[in-house]
This record gives C-alpha cells, sequence and structure tokens, in this order.
C-alpha cells in the first residue's frame, strides 16, 4: 500500500485515505448513538490509546474509528500542501 494514501490520525496510527467517508464531532446525540450501535456490533476501532475522543471517523466498510486529534485537524490532511516556489 502506498503511504501516499495513509492518514495519520494520531499516536502511531494511521488509517486509508480512500476509506473515509466522514470525520465528525463526537459531541451530538446521534454521533453518540452511532458509537454505541457501532460497539454493540463489534464495528468499532478505539485509536485514542485512553485519550479523550475527539472525532469519529466513519469508514466505507461500516466501522467507526474513534480518535483522539480533532475533527478540524484530520480534515486539514486531505488539504493540498502549499509549495513554495523555489527562486533559482
Amino acid at each position: 500500500m502506498n503511504t501516499s494514501s495513509l492518514i495519520n490520525i494520531g499516536l502511531g496510527n494511521y488509517i486509508s485515505r480512500g476509506k473515509i467517508l466522514a470525520v465528525l464531532k463526537p459531541d451530538s446525540s446521534p454521533v453518540r448513538r452511532l458509537v454505541k450501535e457501532s460497539r454493540e456490533s463489534g464495528k468499532i476501532l478505539d485509536a485514542t490509546q485512553g485519550r479523550k475522543t475527539r472525532s469519529i471517523i466513519v469508514m466505507d466498510n461500516g466501522c467507526i474509528v474513534l480518535c483522539s486529534l480533532g475533527a478540524r485537524s484530520i480534515a486539514e490532511k486531505f488539504q493540498p500542501k502549499h509549495q513554495e516556489n523555489d527562486q533559482e
């Protein structure tokens, strides 16, 4: 797998860029319900390593990933990096 297709979600954990459907904040009731249902059905991956959950990543296969990075931080990883023009 090409490493450019992976996104660092913190604490040495990576997930595939092409499999992410949504990055959500864990504050709302519907998102908390989604996490609860995923936990009950065994479709949850906890990548927080005991830290506070700051974002929820919904994968295309129905799995939910709990992440300790904020939703904005993860979304910024999707943005193309601004490259400075070298003046020679």
